[in-house]
């Protein structure tokens, strides 16, 4: 069975549709998923040790024990766990999806903005 990971919101309207779009972009039969508020901005800015561990540790579960090779940070309109603009939104998930490449390699993340559509979009990362 094809695993792989989305680091996402845990606001439920953005749940369907980012893992609908993962199964597809990753030929994956499942999206195991680690719920955050806001999880862009936690990972982006790096203060909150102990939630940034347990993504870490949640994370790792999935690469470890069901063999996901592909990760995505998500990012969306009107996160109430981080009520930021959207600009500011795409800043924090790039930074977020470099930091867990950085601790995931060589696994593939990607970063993906939700917009008010409830579509998906894959951001460009450098």
């Amino acid at each position: 069975m094809a695993f792989c990971t989305a680091v996402n919101c845990m606001d439920g309207r953005t749940q369907q549709p980012v893992n609908d779009y993962l199964r597809r972009r990753f030929a994956a039969e499942c999206v195991d998923t680690v719920t955050e508020p806001g999880p862009d901005g936690i990972l982006a800015a790096g203060t909150d040790r102990a939630t940034i561990d347990s993504v870490f540790r949640r994370v790792g579960i999935s690469l470890e024990r069901h063999g996901s090779r592909s990760i995505a940070i998500v990012s969306h309109h009107d996160c109430a766990g981080h009520p930021v603009d959207k600009q500011s939104h795409v800043r924090d998930v790039l930074l977020a999806a470099s930091r867990l490449a950085e601790r995931f390699a060589p696994a593939e993340v990607i970063a993906l903005w939700v917009d008010e559509d409830w579509q998906v979009h894959e951001l460009p990362r450098e």
